[in-house]
C-alpha cells in the first residue's frame, strides 16, 4: 500500500535513547538541543557506505517492534519471522545504528545504502540520455529476422525482430502487418503490435513476446513505427518439417508488454499519460484533479554558526524559485569598538553589522541578531530569522561572509517548481458512468520508485493490446478504469533528486524549532495517514498527529493535503467506482481492510462481513496466481489478508477511507517480495529502490496483478449467477447441535431460528474469528432454520425478495438429540 504505511513512530530519541546531544540534533525528528553544543550536519545522502542505509534489525518479539516505534525509529513496511525472533528494517545513519546497538538492539547489515541510490540514478540517467539521443523525426528500422514456421500440431507461427533507431525511447511502438501468401495484400494475413525488449536496462530490439499464430504462410511483412519509420521485408521459412503427432497446444493471442525501461519521475509519468490520451482518444480521457499540490518547492534558507547557542538561521518569505534563492545575508564584524548592532538592506542583500564592546570584540548573541533582523521592516519583507531548534540563543555569534540563501532543490529545470497538476487517465470504451469503475493508484509514498511503473505498465497494456487481444478488449469495453500513477508527485521528485528515502510530501507544517535547513529531509505529511477513517485524530495508532518530523506525520488535520483530497474527489465524483488497488512497496503483501486499530484493547475497525472476506480471499487466489505467472513469485499466505492481521495498524490510510465511507472493495499491493536464494536457503529483501533490473521485474509481475484485478472486476460487473447454499451440521452431542452454511461462491447468508421469514434485518452468518473462516451456530432444541444468500454482485439466491412477501427461501429442520 501500500503500503498501507507504517506504524506510529514518535521521535523521542533524546529522552528515550539518552544519546549524546550532538547525535540527537543531527537526525531528522530528534529532540531540540537546549545547551551550547556542536550543530550536527543534515542527515543526507553521502554516496558512501557511511551514509544513511536501510538496515536489518532482529528483535525477540513484537514488544521489540513496539519499543522501536516508541523510540521513533524510521521503520520500513516489513516484518518477517526468523529463527531467533522477528526481522524488521529501518532507515538509519551509522550514529543511529550504533545508538540502537548501545540500547541492546541487534542491528545487522545494510540491505541498501546510498551507493545503491547512486547506481540507480546513473542507470536512469544513461537510459534517458540514450532515449533523447535516439529520438528523431523519423526513425530507421532494421529488420533482424522475419520467419514463419510450424510447431506442435502443425500450427503456423510468425516471428519478427526489428531494431529501431529510436528504440531507446520507451514510447516507441512498432506494428507489423503481413500478407497471407505470395501475391496477396499486406495486412491480409494479420497485424500485431510488437513488444519492446530490454536487457539489463538496455534496449535490444522489438519482437513478439510469443510467436504469433497465423492461418497461412506469409511471403512479405511491413513494419511501421509511431516515430515515422517503415520497412518491408521478405518472410523466410524457419527450420524443416514439424514433429509428428506433437499433441495439442492452442495458439496464444498476440499480447504486448514491457513498456518501462528506467525509473521515472512524476513529470515523465504524467507526460507518458498525456501522450497515451492523445494517441488513444476513443478509449481514454485525461482528468485534471481539482487540487494542485504545494509543488516541488521550498523556501530558501541559510544557517550561521557551529554551536547551538550561537547559531541562527534565516528563511526567505518567498519560495526559492520565486526569488528566495536570490537573497544574501552577511554578519559583519565592524572592526571598531562600541559599535551598535544594525541591519541594513540593499535590494536583496541583507547586511548585519554586529555589536562590539570597548575592546572591539563582538558581543551580539544569536537571539539579539534574530530580534534585530525580524525587527527591520525591509529585512522582514525578504526573510525571517530564528535561533537554532528552540535554543535561547545566548551564545555570541561569529562574523560570516556574504551567504546566499538556497532552497537546496536539485532537480533539473524540466521539473517544474510550481504546484503540480495531478492527472488521472480514464480508460474505457464507455466512460459515461454506466460501467463498473476500478481505481488503480500508485506511489502514495515517495520513495517507492517501482510503484508508478506498475501503473504505467498497466495502462500501456490495456491500450496497446485492445485492438488485437480479445481479453483486453472485454476489460476495456466492460469497465470504467481510472489510473492515478503518482499520488505524491512533490515527494517523489524530492526522493529522486534530493533525498532518496523521502516518504512524505513536501508541505512543511513544522514550527521554527524544527524548521532549520538540517531538518529539510524530515518535513512533510504521510499521505497514507491523512485520510478520515480510523485516523490518529480518532485515537487509532500508526501515525503521529503532533510530531511534524515523524515519517508517519498525519498532518494538522484529516484530509489536510491536496493529494488526499484528490483521491476522495475522484471516488465521490465517479460513484460507479466499486473496486480499487493501492500499490506500495516493499515486502510482497496482498492486503485489504481493516487497516487500523486503537491501542487499548486492540480495537480494530469493524471487520468486513464474511461474504466480503470470502470474496477477498477467493479473488486473491486468482490475482496472486497471475502475479506468479510472470516469474514464479509467490505472495505468502502469511502476508495475505487484512492489514491489521498481517502487518500492523496504519491509522488514516486510503483503503479504509474508500471502503468504510463508500463501500469500495479495495486491495493493497506491496510489491517487491523477498527473493529466495537456494544456495543459502534464505530469503533476501529487495528494498524500496532495487537495481532497475529487479524493479523492472516487479513492475511486470504486479502489472499482471493489476490486469487480474480488472478481470475480477469484470466478472463482478457481469455476474448474473445466483448463489446456492446448503446447511451443514458440523457437530452433534446430547442437547446441542452446531451447524453452518456452505455457499457456491462468496456470499452473505441471512437466517432466522424462530420460524420467521428471513430479511436483510435478520441475523447474518459471521466470521468465527480472525483468519478462521465462518462461524458455526448452536441450537439446543429442534429448530427450523430459514435462510437466503446474496453474493457480492447483489444476486439473491432463488430470486427471493427479502423485502417482499415471497416464501421461496431455504428451510431445513435441525434436530437435537
Amino acid at each position: 500500500m501500500r503500503s498501507t504505511g507504517r506504524s506510529h513512530r514518535p521521535r523521542r530519541f533524546l529522552a528515550l535513547l539518552a544519546l549524546p546531544l550532538a547525535l540527537a540534533v543531527g537526525a531528522p525528528g530528534l529532540a531540540s538541543p537546549t545547551t551550547d553544543t556542536a550543530v550536527a550536519p543534515d542527515r543526507s545522502s553521502t554516496g558512501e557506505q557511511n551514509g544513511v542505509g536501510l538496515m536489518r534489525i532482529v528483535v525477540a518479539d513484537k514488544s521489540g517492534i513496539d519499543r522501536l516505534n516508541q523510540l521513533g525509529v524510521d521503520l520500513a513496511e516489513y516484518v518477517k519471522p526468523v529463527d531467533n525472533g522477528i526481522e524488521v528494517h529501518a532507515i538509519l545513519s551509522p550514529e543511529e545504528s550504533q545508538a540502537l546497538r548501545d540500547k541492546g538492539f541487534d542491528v545487522q547489515d545494510a540491505i541498501s545504502d546510498q551507493s545503491d541510490y547512486a547506481r540507480n540514478m546513473a542507470e536512469r540517467s544513461a537510459a534517458i540520455r540514450a532515449a533523447t539521443a535516439a529520438t528523431t523525426a523519423t526513425d530507421t528500422l532494421t529488420v533482424l529476422r522475419a520467419e514463419w514456421f510450424t510447431s506442435l500440431d502443425n500450427q503456423l507461427f510468425l516471428n519478427i525482430e526489428v531494431k529501431s533507431s529510436a528504440g531507446t525511447d520507451s514510447t516507441t511502438v512498432l506494428t507489423a502487418s503481413w500478407d497471407s501468401g505470395p501475391g496477396t495484400a499486406i495486412g491480409s494475413g494479420g497485424t500485431a503490435t510488437m513488444s519492446r525488449f530490454t536487457d539489463a536496462g538496455q534496449y535490444m530490439y522489438h519482437r513478439f513476446s510469443n510467436p504469433v499464430p497465423v492461418t497461412a504462410a506469409p511471403a512479405r511483412a511491413t513494419i511501421t513505427s509511431n516515430k515515422g519509420g517503415s520497412a518491408t521485408v521478405d518472410v523466410a521459412k524457419w527450420l524443416g518439417s514439424p514433429r509428428k503427432d506433437p499433441g495439442k497446444h492452442p495458439g496464444k493471442h498476440p499480447y504486448v508488454s514491457d513498456f518501462v525501461d528506467h525509473y521515472m519521475d512524476p513529470t515523465e509519468v504524467t507526460a507518458r499519460f498525456t501522450g497515451l490520451a492523445a494517441e488513444f482518444p476513443k478509449l481514454t480521457e485525461l482528468i485534471d484533479l481539482p487540487y494542485k499540490t504545494n509543488g516541488y518547492r521550498r523556501n530558501a534558507q541559510a544557517q550561521f554558526g557551529t554551536a547551538a547557542a550561537s547559531t541562527l538561521y534565516v528563511t526567505s518569505t518567498a519560495y526559492g524559485s520565486e526569488g528566495g534563492n536570490d537573497i544574501t545575508m552577511a554578519l559583519i564584524d565592524p572592526g571598531t569598538a562600541n559599535a551598535p548592532l544594525t541591519v541594513s538592506v540593499s535590494g536583496t542583500a541583507v547586511t548585519v553589522r554586529l555589536a562590539t564592546n570597548g575592546s572591539g570584540a563582538i558581543t551580539s548573541t544569536a537571539a539579539q541578531v534574530v530580534a534585530a533582523v525580524n525587527g527591520n521592516a525591509d529585512a522582514a519583507e525578504l526573510l525571517t530569522a530564528n535561533t537554532y531548534r528552540g535554543n535561547a540563543g545566548a551564545g555570541v555569534v561569529a562574523a560570516a561572509p556574504v551567504t546566499q540563501l538556497t532552497d537546496n532543490l536539485k532537480a533539473p529545470a524540466s521539473v517544474s517548481r510550481e504546484p503540480f497538476q495531478m492527472k488521472v487517465l480514464r480508460i474505457g470504451k464507455h466512460r459515461d458512468g454506466s460501467k463498473v469503475g476500478v481505481f488503480l493508484y500508485c506511489q502514495e509514498h515517495a520513495r517507492e520508485w517501482v510503484t508508478p511503473l506498475v501503473c504505467v505498465e498497466s495502462a500501456e497494456r490495456l491500450l496497446r493490446n485492445y485492438a488485437k487481444d480479445p481479453d483486453t478488449r472485454k476489460i476495456v469495453d466492460d469497465l470504467d478504469i481510472f489510473i492515478l500513477p503518482v499520488v505524491n508527485p512533490d515527494g517523489a521528485h524530492y526522493s529522486m533528486y534530493d533525498y532518496n528515502m523521502q516518504r512524505r510530501n513536501l508541505t512543511n507544517y513544522c514550527p521554527a524549532s524544527n524548521a532549520d535547513p538540517g531538518r529539510r529531509n524530515a518535513w512533510g505529511v504521510d499521505i497514507n495517514r491523512n485520510f478520515s477513517v480510523g485516523s490518529v485524530f480518532d485515537g487509532y495508532v500508526g501515525a503521529s498527529a503532533t510530531n511534524c518530523v515523524s515519517d508517519t506525520f498525519a498532518g494538522p488535520s484529516e484530509m489536510s493535503e491536496p493529494e488526499a483530497r484528490n483521491e476522495v474527489w475522484l471516488v465521490d465524483t465517479f460513484p460507479n467506482i466499486k473496486l480499487s488497488m493501492n500499490t506500495h512497496s516493499y515486502g510482497g503483501y496482498f492486503m485489504w481492510p481493516p487497516g487500523a486499530y486503537k491501542a487499548e484493547g486492540r480495537e480494530v475497525l469493524p471487520r468486513v462481513d464474511q461474504g466480503t472476506e470470502a470474496y477477498f480471499w477467493t479473488s486473491s487466489d486468482y490475482i496472486l496466481s497471475r502475479v506468479q505467472e510472470y516469474r514464479g513469485t509467490a505472495i505468502w499466505p502469511g502476508r495475505t489478508g487484512p492489514v491489521t492481521d498481517v502487518l500492523y495498524s496504519a491509522a488514516g490510510n486510503s483503503a479504509d477511507e474508500h471502503w468504510y465511507n463508500r463501500g469500495i472493495i479495495g486491495w493493497d499491493f506491496e510489491v517487491g517480495a523477498d527473493i529466495y536464494n537456494p544456495a543459502t536457503g534464505r530469503f533476501s529483501a529487495v528494498g524500496f529502490q532495487p537495481p532497475f533490473a529487479e524493479g523492472h521485474e516487479e513492475a511486470m509481475e504486479f502489472a499482471n496483478g493489476n490486469i487480474a484485478i480488472l478481470e475480477v472486476a469484470r466478472a463482478y460487473a457481469t455476474d448474473k449467477i445466483q448463489p446456492r447454499t446448503s446447511l451443514e451440521v458440523v457437530k452433534q452431542e446430547p442437547g446441542a447441535t452446531a451447524f453452518t452454511f456452505s455457499t457456491s461462491e462468496p456470499a452473505n447468508v441471512y437466517y432466522t431460528l424462530d420460524g420467521s421469514r428471513p430479511t436483510y434485518g435478520s441475523a447474518k452468518l459471521a466470521l468465527a474469528g480472525m483468519r478462521e473462516g465462518v462461524q458455526s451456530i448452536t441450537v439446543n432444541r429442534d429448530t427450523t432454520v430459514n435462510w437466503f444468500s446474496i453474493d457480492i454482485a447483489g444476486n439473491v439466491e432463488g430470486n427471493y425478495k427479502p423485502d417482499g412477501q415471497g416464501s421461496n427461501y431455504n428451510k431445513q429442520r435441525v434436530a437435537v438429540q
